[in-house]
């Protein structure tokens, strides 16, 4: 499978790249709003991962060009560029792909972060709204800390919380996140649950910033 990553050049963008490379048999394509600045990041990525002893091959183009050459889209974007990096593929994918988004509303204060959704109630449902109606979208990779991906000699041990209104989307997303040692994608129901899920985000950062040893912190489920 084909996965592109919109945005990939950011710091989840490059765990996830990192994390399939090194990981699995699917191609990864990274994309960017200046392709000069993707081929930049793909090349990067490919030396890590042969620092590593992976021989995996990661392109990088403009974000439409990557679109339109994956099966599975990552919104690798801050949750303000979402709808506007949507509509600005929307002619690049179609019925058989899948958008994933990860991002979460945030804001911040002198006492930490804290979930801050769009009117649509959610960044996932931001995206629906934007997004094709032939295409599915999931929510997926909020609680990942994006560090700890891209440190490939690090253990996970990590669960994602996935979110679809299509259960066949879901369940791919699912497999593409199995395919990462060490994280356990979970079921967390439909995208009218997502706000529930996006704001663990901010609950973490303020945990990881607060306590030694937690930088990198994720959540488990037992």
């Amino acid at each position: 499978m084909r996965i592109a990553l919109l945005g990939g050049t950011g710091d989840i963008g490059e765990g996830l790249a990192l994390r399939w490379g090194y990981h699995s048999g699917h191609d990864v394509v990274i994309g960017s709003r200046d392709p000069d600045a993707a081929h930049a990041a793909a090349d990067d990525y490919e030396a890590t991962l042969e620092s590593h002893g992976s021989d995996a091959k990661i392109t990088g183009f403009e974000n439409a060009m990557a679109a339109d050459r994956a099966d599975v889209i990552v919104l690798a974007v801050p949750p303000y560029h979402v709808a506007d990096t949507v509509e600005a593929v929307a002619d690049n994918v179609g019925a058989g792909d899948i958008l994933v988004t990860p991002a979460a509303g945030l804001t911040r204060d002198e006492d930490g972060f804290h979930y801050h959704p769009p009117s649509a109630g959610s960044v996932t449902a931001l995206v629906a709204d934007a997004a094709p109606d032939e295409v599915p979208v999931v929510g997926a990779f909020h609680s990942l800390a994006a560090g700890r991906l891209a440190d490939l000699n690090a253990d996970l041990d990590v669960d994602t919380l996935l979110l679809a209104d299509d259960e066949d989307a879901k369940d791919t997303v699912a497999g593409l996140a199995a395919d990462i040692d060490g994280i356990r994608p979970l079921d967390a129901g439909g995208l009218a649950n997502a706000a529930e899920v996006e704001s663990l985000t901010p609950l973490l950062i303020n945990v990881a910033q607060r306590n030694d040893g937690l930088s990198d912190l994720g959540v488990r489920f037992r």
